[in-house]
């Protein structure tokens, strides 16, 4: 008889994708958004050191990169938190190296249940989260759960271009040139990661389309959302804050 394989759950797909790349996890970030990621999480980090936070809560920080740059940019306190303690080891390494262990800290923990008491922190940010989630909608409700009323949240995740000519260029890109790339440049974990990402974008929006994104932070309760699709819509930058009351 065949044995039946379990599902993989989306965190279990995160965990064993990045679990050996959390030194390189920055470059390869750069790579599988064409050098725009820093471009991207500089949007990010905009729409939430705007409000003048006291305190920032960082979801699927990784080596906290967002994180730190949400220290250096903002006098608040930020708490980093990821699933992988691999990411988290490594993160602990650039916040040392970086002098700034005493305004980061970094708890290991998922998006989807965070230790964290209700409106705990002033602002949240998290970057490509909503992929590697059973459930998108009840995380974002999570998410927003430990943001204090009129807070300031903004997510960052892939996209993918609505033109069609950019959506076919993007096609090629993801399925050909990234995983080619990610084998000559990392290894067999790189074209892992390469192979991945662009039928896990696609899938995704296939189901919850920018729409259904839009709505399901408003549901969540999010008010004054703003959705910023950048780099030709292979970047989608969400913002808004905490309903009030």
């Amino acid at each position: 008889m065949h044995k039946v394989q379990a599902r993989r759950t989306p965190n279990e797909v995160a965990r064993d994708l990045f679990d050996g790349l959390p030194g390189r996890y920055d470059r390869l970030a750069e790579v599988l958004s064409m050098g725009q990621n820093r471009r991207w999480r500089r949007a990010v980090v905009d729409a939430v050191v705007a409000h003048a936070p006291a305190s920032v809560l960082d979801v699927a920080t990784g080596p906290a990169g967002v994180a730190l740059q949400l220290a250096s940019r903002a006098p608040a306190r930020v708490t980093g938190v990821d699933i992988t303690p691999q990411m988290l080891r490594a993160g602990a390494v650039n916040v040392a190296r970086r002098g700034m262990g005493h305004r980061v800290t970094l708890v290991l923990g998922r998006a989807e249940q965070l230790p964290f008491l209700d409106a705990a922190f002033d602002a949240l940010t998290f970057t490509y989260l909503l992929r590697y989630v059973d459930d998108p909608a009840a995380t974002l409700a999570e998410l927003v759960r430990v943001v204090r009323p009129g807070g300031a949240i903004a997510g960052l995740e892939f996209h993918v271009p609505p033109g069609p000519l950019w959506h076919q260029m993007w096609l090629l890109y993801t399925r050909l040139v990234l995983p080619a790339a990610g084998w000559a440049v990392g290894g067999r974990e790189w074209y892992e990661v390469g192979r991945f990402l662009g039928p896990s974008i696609s899938g995704h929006y296939q189901r919850y389309p920018l729409d259904w994104h839009l709505r399901a932070w408003e549901e969540a309760g999010v008010v004054d959302v703003r959705t910023r699709l950048m780099s030709l819509g292979g970047g989608l930058v969400m913002s808004g804050r905490r309903a009030d009351g």
